[in-house]
C-alpha cells in the first residue's frame, strides 16, 4: 500500500522541489479551529512557535463565536508574531475551522492541531520525516493525555487504558505501520484537497470518516509511535459527560452510514448500556414479583448485568489508576462510568438518526 503511493507523492513532489533529503526546510501549514479555549489556547500556541524543525511555518487559527475571551487572546498573540493569523469560522464547528484554516494555508504540509493540545519540540520534524519515508497521505501518533487536577489525571488515565477507550494505537500505543485513523493528522495538503476537505455535515468524528476516504482513494493512513501529543483533558464532570456524548451520537452515525467500515469496537459500550439498563430493570421487576410470590421473581437475576459491570470498574480502578493518589482513584470510580455510559447513550442516539437536534457546540 505504501509503496502503491509513490506516484502520488511524487505529484506533491515535484510541485514543491521536495525529497527526503531535504525534509528539514519543508513548508507546513499549522491549522487550528478555536472555540472557548482561553484556558488552554496560549500553551498550544507556544508549542507550535516551539518547534524544532527548520523550514517556514504559519499558524492560522480559525475562530468560533467564543463567548470567554479567547478571541481577545488570539488577537494578541497574532498581533505580536507575524506567523499567526487569524481567520473567522462563524458557524463554529470543528470541521468548518479546519477546513476554512486549510483553504487558506499555503505550505505543503498541514498540521492540524487542537487548543487542548501540546505539541513536544520534535513533533513536527519527525512527522514530516514519517511523512516523506512512509510515502503516506496522513501521519499521526499518540494522544498522551495529561491532567493537572485530580479529576483531570482520573480522566487522562482512562484516556490511556484499554478499559477507558479501547485500546486503540492513538490512545495505548502500538507497532508503526498502516492503520485506520490517526490522532489529529499530518497531512498532504494536495490530498486533502483532491479528497474535499473535511465533511462539515460531521460534527465529531470527522478526522476517522477523512481518513475512511483518503484510503478509499487509495492513500494510507500511517501510525507511528514516535510521535506523542499532551492532550488536556476536559475540566468538569460535566464538560466530560457532554464530550462523550457527542462522541457517542456522532460514533452512531458515522456507523450507521458507513457500516462496511466501523470496527466491531464501536459497540462494545452501547452493549454495555443496554444489558446494564435492562438488567436493572429486570431485577426491579424481579424485586416486585418476589415480593408478591409471583414467576417474575427470577428476574431478579437481571441484576446479574450491573453487579458485572460494578465489578469491573472497581477492578479497573484499581489496575488502570493504581498510580494515582486516592483522590483521583476515587474519581476514576465515576469518570470511567461517564465515559462509557455517556458514548453508549450518545450511539443509539446518533444510530437512532437524531444528530439533527445536536448543534456544532455540544462535546467541545
Amino acid at each position: 500500500m505504501v509503496h502503491a503511493r509513490a506516484a502520488a507523492w511524487s505529484r506533491f513532489e515535484s510541485q514543491d522541489a521536495m525529497s527526503s533529503e531535504d525534509s528539514r526546510t519543508v513548508g507546513v501549514s499549522y491549522v487550528m479551529p478555536v472555540l472557548n479555549e482561553v484556558r488552554e489556547i496560549e500553551s498550544a500556541v507556544a508549542s507550535l512557535v516551539a518547534q524544532d524543525h527548520e523550514g517556514p511555518f504559519e499558524v492560522i487559527l480559525a475562530l468560533g463565536p467564543s463567548v470567554d475571551g479567547t478571541n481577545e487572546v488570539v488577537a494578541r498573540l497574532a498581533a505580536s508574531d507575524p506567523r499567526l493569523r487569524s481567520i473567522p469560522n462563524p458557524v463554529g464547528s470543528t470541521p468548518a475551522g479546519l477546513n476554512v484554516a486549510i483553504e487558506a494555508s499555503k505550505h505543503p504540509v498541514t498540521i492540524r492541531v487542537d487548543a487542548h493540545s501540546v505539541l513536544p519540540t520534535d513533533y513536527t520534524r519527525v512527522a514530516v520525516e514519517t511523512l516523506l519515508r512512509s510515502g503516506a497521505d496522513n501521519v499521526g501518533g499518540i494522544m498522551r493525555a495529561e491532567g493537572r487536577t485530580p479529576f483531570e489525571k482520573a480522566v487522562a488515565r482512562a484516556y490511556g487504558s484499554r478499559v477507558g477507550l479501547g485500546g486503540t494505537p492513538h490512545h495505548v500505543g502500538g507497532k508503526e505501520g498502516p492503520a485506520e485513523t490517526a490522532y489529529l493528522g499530518v497531512f498532504q495538503r494536495h490530498r486533502l484537497i483532491e479528497v474535499g476537505l473535511f465533511d462539515e455535515n460531521i460534527k465529531r468524528g470527522q478526522d476517522w470518516e477523512l481518513n475512511r476516504r483518503l484510503r478509499a482513494t487509495g492513500g494510507t493512513v500511517w501510525f507511528t509511535p514516535h510521535l506523542t501529543v499532551t492532550y488536556r483533558p476536559r475540566p468538569s464532570l460535566r464538560t466530560l459527560v457532554r464530550q462523550f456524548v457527542a462522541t457517542g451520537i456522532w460514533r452512531g452515525e458515522l456507523v450507521r452510514r458507513f457500516p462496511s467500515s466501523s470496527s466491531l469496537r464501536y459497540l462494545v459500550p452501547p452493549v454495555m448500556v443496554a444489558a446494564v439498563t435492562v438488567g436493572l430493570i429486570a431485577g426491579l421487576v424481579g424485586i416486585v414479583g418476589a415480593a408478591t410470590g409471583s414467576w417474575a421473581g427470577w428476574l431478579l437475576l437481571g441484576f446479574v448485568a450491573p453487579a458485572v459491570y460494578a465489578v469491573f470498574v472497581v477492578a479497573a480502578t484499581f489496575t488502570a489508576a493504581r498510580d494515582e493518589s486516592g483522590r483521583a482513584k476515587l474519581w476514576f470510580l465515576v469518570v470511567l462510568p461517564c465515559i462509557h455510559f455517556g458514548w453508549g447513550t450518545g450511539f443509539f442516539a446518533g444510530f437512532l438518526k437524531l444528530t439533527k437536534n445536536i448543534t456544532a457546540h455540544v462535546g467541545r
